[in-house]
């Protein structure tokens, strides 16, 4: 259990960056230089690649490999094992979260997955050794049943750095990155997706200038039977129809597995420091799509309080000028 939640935080890091550094507490400031030698020694490990696409046919065998290297300065001990890939509801952040441990109709393919060892024997979790920039090949195979679920199959070949050590600090030098499978099984194929909450809004950015950010966002949940990518467009335009900020084509789209919602966002950082837009907000997810528009003003809380005060100083020079109106008026008609 353990070594799964440890690959949970790992992974996310894996798939962007495709080295991990991975510790399972939190060090000072103090410790930083000891935490950098630590990861140059031991903990410098990647994979490649990082996911695969596949299709499953039943009572059949496909066998394939992955590279996992060792950027590190030392000799490396891991090993290799599959895990469900899914996610997994969380009451207390009111959302998904990506899980290893949870098992269902779309992980099966984790019982069909073997890993040839240096015997070149097919076993389970195997362990090999990596030199200090050494690659080494891990071949996997996946042997299906006769009959294979339709739709997706989802696992994680994780590579995961075993360490004995323990630094002073009490951080134990370990990472596990991990290759994502994508199966596609036999039968019909149901790509289906609910869009919900979708929302515009503004935030103050944490930059050194504290400019308004306005963000798009919405909830995308997978009806269906097989992973689809999701992804939001956000289209900023001026009075005049003058666009100021359009998503680009080659933004990252999200992977949504069945039986999962997670949140699509997008962000315009750049924005002025005041103006009014025009802001609209689409979101595309398997054979549905959702839009929403509305009005943002930027404006920036200097100038709204000037404007609110000499809104109030006008307010009281309005009422003073009209209550003395009222007392020339009274003072003629006597």
């Amino acid at each position: 259990m353990k070594r799964k939640i440890l690959a949970s935080t790992c992974l996310i890091l894996s798939m962007v960056f495709g080295t991990l550094f991975c510790f399972n507490n939190f060090a000072s400031a103090e410790e930083t230089s000891e935490i950098e030698d630590i990861v140059k020694a031991a903990t410098s490990i990647s994979i490649s690649p990082v996911n695969k696409i596949l299709k499953l046919e039943g009572d059949s065998v496909y066998e394939d490999t992955f590279k996992v290297t060792n950027n590190g300065d030392e000799k490396m001990e891991f090993e290799v094992y599959a895990s469900p890939y899914s996610y997994t509801f969380s009451e207390s952040s009111n959302e998904y979260q990506l899980g290893f441990n949870r098992e269902n109709s779309y992980t099966q393919i984790v019982r069909w997955i073997t890993f040839k060892d240096k015997n070149g024997n097919y076993t389970e979790n195997p362990k090999f050794t990596a030199q200090p920039g050494e690659t080494v090949s891990v071949t996997y195979r996946i042997s299906t049943p006769s009959s294979v679920p339709a739709g997706g199959q989802y696992a994680v070949l994780f590579a995961h750095t075993l360490s004995a050590d323990t630094s002073s600090s009490g951080l134990k030098t370990e990472a596990s990155p991990g290759l994502v499978v994508y199966g596609r099984g036999e039968g019909e194929t149901i790509s289906t997706a609910e869009i919900s909450n979708l929302n515009i809004s503004k935030t103050i950015g944490v930059d050194n200038d504290k400019k308004t950010i306005i963000n798009g966002t919405a909830k995308v949940k997978n009806t269906g039977n097989v992973d689809f990518m999701a992804r939001g467009k956000l289209v900023v335009t001026g009075l005049f129809g003058i666009v100021h900020y359009e998503t680009p084509d080659n933004t990252n789209m999200v992977s949504i597995i069945p039986e999962t919602e997670l949140t699509v966002s997008e962000q315009w950082k750049e924005t002025p420091y005041f103006g009014l837009f025009h802001v609209s907000w689409t979101v595309y997810a398997a054979d549905n799509s959702e839009t929403i528009s509305g009005i943002i003003l930027l404006l920036p809380a200097p100038i709204l309080i000037l404007m609110i005060l000499l809104l109030t100083i006008l307010t009281i020079w309005i009422i003073i000028k009209v209550r003395k109106r009222k007392e020339r008026r009274s003072r003629f008609t006597v």
